[in-house]
């Protein structure tokens, strides 16, 4: 019994979040480990279904990097990267986008399994994502993009006909060559151009620590001010950076919190959006801190 008491103290804490959220644009950045292990993916999934049935309205931006490495080596090529960004030569091109349409067609499967409607995209369906040619201090890396437009018609159409869009970061350029773009980079500007209310990232740490070797310091909740503090004092290194960069960027063009949570985690995704203490970390505004969330940093 007790149990059972448990189970809808649970639903009820859960209620202020879905009528908060309902009818809501969420982003889901997928990616890391979450992405390799069968059971984290299941439970990722179902919580993604699970936002959709609730009156959400969930997009998936899904990466595949550790997948793209492993078919690259079977092929005896190697993985280059510069500052995070594979270099992308025609051949890896080639690679990327087979192994990004692999990865999203299984999503689409995963989501539908579950009667959810999904439709599997890539940046180049609908010119979705148009992008110009990345360069990283100078140097040219290959077909790797820069983001300088969204197109939101076919996704906001998907939305509008009930299906979760699954988002597969490879965009066009204006002479429509294909580019592989950063899955981080995507899901911001995705985001961003559909005003999202929430965009989340899960990753394969618990969130942003004010201090890296203390894992006693993870923050809850971190306003734009203290983020900013945290990259200039230098406190932020590592993947961790660009990501937290790219967080402070949506937030500040519109997108209402941001989320850094531990994809390793089963259900982070219900106990992020539907607890009141949640996990990872929330960027935001200072002035969209709920009742309930106390500013630790």
């Amino acid at each position: 019994m007790d149990q059972i008491v448990l189970k809808a103290q649970t639903l009820i804490e859960a209620l202020p979040y879905i009528q908060k959220f309902n009818n809501k644009k969420v982003v889901v950045k997928y990616g890391g480990s979450a992405m390799l292990d069968e059971n984290l993916q299941s439970n990722v999934i179902k919580d993604v279904a699970l936002l959709k049935l609730v009156g959400m309205k969930p997009i998936i931006v899904h990466g595949g990097g550790k997948e793209i490495t492993k078919w690259l080596e079977r092929l005896g090529h190697k993985s280059v990267f510069v500052e995070g960004l594979r270099v992308t030569d025609e051949i890896t091109m080639e690679i990327v986008e087979m192994v990004l349409g692999k990865v999203n067609k299984s999503l689409v499967q995963m989501v539908e399994r579950l009667g959810v409607k999904a439709v599997g995209i890539s940046g180049k369906d609908g010119n979705t994502l148009k992008v110009e040619k990345r360069y990283v201090n100078g140097k040219d890396i290959g077909y790797v993009g820069n983001i300088k437009e969204v197109n939101t018609d076919l996704i906001n159409t998907l939305i509008d006909n009930d299906f979760v869009p699954v988002i597969a970061p490879i965009g066009l350029d204006e002479n429509f060559v294909n580019y592989n773009i950063n899955a981080d980079d995507v899901a911001c500007a995705v985001a961003t151009a559909i005003g999202a209310e929430k965009l989340v990232f899960l990753t394969d740490i618990e969130g942003v620590y004010a201090d890296p070797e203390d894992k006693n310091s993870l923050i809850s909740v971190l306003t734009l001010e203290k983020a900013d503090e945290l990259i200039a004092g230098g406190f932020v290194g590592g993947g961790m950076l660009p990501k937290l960069k790219n967080c402070v960027d949506a937030v500040r063009n519109g997108v209402s919190r941001v989320h850094i949570l531990d994809g390793r985690m089963p259900h982070c995704l219900l106990l992020e959006f539907f607890t009141n203490r949640g996990i990872g970390t929330a960027i935001i505004h200072k002035e969209s801190l709920f009742e309930n969330e106390i500013l630790e940093f």
